[in-house]
């Protein structure tokens, strides 16, 4: 197998499209010797934030002299980028090398093997290869829900770590935030350590409920204790408690929060016994990049792109642009999938844009630009359709003034196209 036969074999996988459930996952990591049983893991669930909170975590266990995985999803530029170690994305032959060895156990599943999804096989790479390198620490994203999500076969993580929750994937989750928030606390077992970032009321009682069940102990991050400092497109700096001056390049004040419940995550992994000084937590803190989340990839003018995928994502989005550049021309470039809320999502962003550029994905999920316009059309009456990613950048940058920002959201699907643009 070289390295596209490997990409090939995941993505003829991505074709089954979603199934959550835990039998397949068990009977292929069963044959690999269940690898996962062999790590230290911690577990991050949550509708958005996660991401963020691991390379968060992921860089100031770097900072301490850890050597720590990350398994993340959705991916940004290419496959590899799903399987991190100290916040490198895996090599093009290890990662062949190990997804050789989950196709091999696979075959042995017979039928069943058949209908593993991209997910699992990704998920199985990634246990494979953190065992074999003797990662001390992994850091697990949750694919999608919890309860029932591939990751979800560690029987005892050293922290279970629930971010924000709000509508996402209702198709698969339920329609309620209890319901969501129900499949999300799937990751808390018995007797075990969770850090929560503080949510609805009707969101901790599901949470609280479970811990409770499971005799599991349960910090609630308090964003009271947090004085911001210094919040600009340039970085951010703010108190959390007795810590003072702890500075991040994560922008927007969501970023602040999330960095909160990081610092509660390391605390709780002091408290087992881990070396972690303040210099580490605070450098690592500072040195913590996340692709993707708004980020600047270009000046005069300014070009941001942000994964916002969701109605939350969205509103984020939108506080932060209000926050960091009030009275500026936005000028918006986005595609949608269409099992998203996605007219509340243009609404939401339409009270800020002078102009949305609507773009198709390239993806099955993706809803159609036209479509997509015509809900723009309500909101605001500057819209356009562009037929490549490329042309909707180029446009945005061509109409844009030197003081106007342009922002990409809606999915993570174009995300990496467009990063790989400002990069050559």
């Amino acid at each position: 197998m070289d390295y596209q036969e490997a990409v090939n074999y995941v993505n003829e996988r991505a074709l089954l499209g979603i199934n959550l459930g835990l039998d397949r996952i068990k009977t292929l990591l069963d044959l690999m010797g269940n690898p996962q049983e062999k790590l230290k893991c911690i577990h991050v669930a949550g509708t958005n934030g996660k991401g963020s909170v691991i390379a968060m975590i992921s860089s100031i266990l770097n900072e301490a002299g850890y050597n720590v995985g990350g398994f993340i999803s959705p991916y940004i530029e290419s496959i590899e980028d799903s399987i991190l170690v100290n916040g490198k994305k895996i090599s093009k032959e290890d990662f062949v090398k190990s997804l050789q060895y989950v196709k091999e156990k696979a075959r042995l599943m017979g039928k069943d093997g058949y209908f593993l999804t991209e997910f699992e096989i990704l998920t199985a790479t990634g246990f494979w290869y953190f065992y074999n390198i003797n990662c001390d620490i992994v850091l697990l994203e949750v694919g999608l829900g919890g309860r029932l999500d591939s990751t979800n076969v560690i029987e005892s993580p050293l922290v279970s770590v629930i971010s924000n929750i709000d509508y996402d994937h209702t198709g698969q989750l339920g329609n309620t935030l209890t319901e969501i928030a129900y499949e999300k606390a799937g990751i808390i077992k018995k007797d075990s350590l969770v850090v929560l970032y503080p949510q609805k009321e009707e969101v901790e009682k599901v949470i609280e409920e479970v811990c409770k069940k499971n005799n599991a102990f349960l910090i609630k991050t308090d964003f009271s204790k947090i004085n911001v400092k210094k919040s600009s497109i340039e970085g951010q700096e703010f108190d959390f408690g007795k810590r003072k001056s702890i500075k991040i390049n994560l922008l927007g004040k969501h970023q602040i929060n999330n960095a909160a419940l990081v610092i509660d995550t390391i605390d709780a992994l002091i408290k087992k016994g881990y070396s972690i000084s303040e210099n580490a937590i605070k450098r690592g803190l500072f040195l913590a990049k996340w692709p993707g989340r708004l980020e600047v990839l270009k000046k005069n003018p300014l070009f941001i792109i942000d994964g916002a995928h969701n109605l939350s994502g969205a509103k984020v989005l939108k506080e932060n642009l209000e926050t960091y550049f009030p009275h500026k021309k936005i000028i918006f470039i986005t595609g949608i999938f269409k099992d998203k809320d996605y007219v509340s999502m243009i609404k939401e962003c339409s009270y800020i844009a002078s102009k949305f550029i609507i773009i198709n994905l390239e993806s099955k999920r993706g809803l159609d630009a036209e479509e997509l316009a015509k809900i723009a059309k309500r909101y605001c009456n500057n819209v356009v359709i562009s037929d490549t990613i490329e042309r909707a950048v180029r446009t945005g940058i061509n109409d844009a003034s030197a003081d106007d920002v342009v922002c990409a959201f809606g999915s993570l699907s174009f995300v990496g196209t467009m990063r790989r643009m400002f990069k050559t």
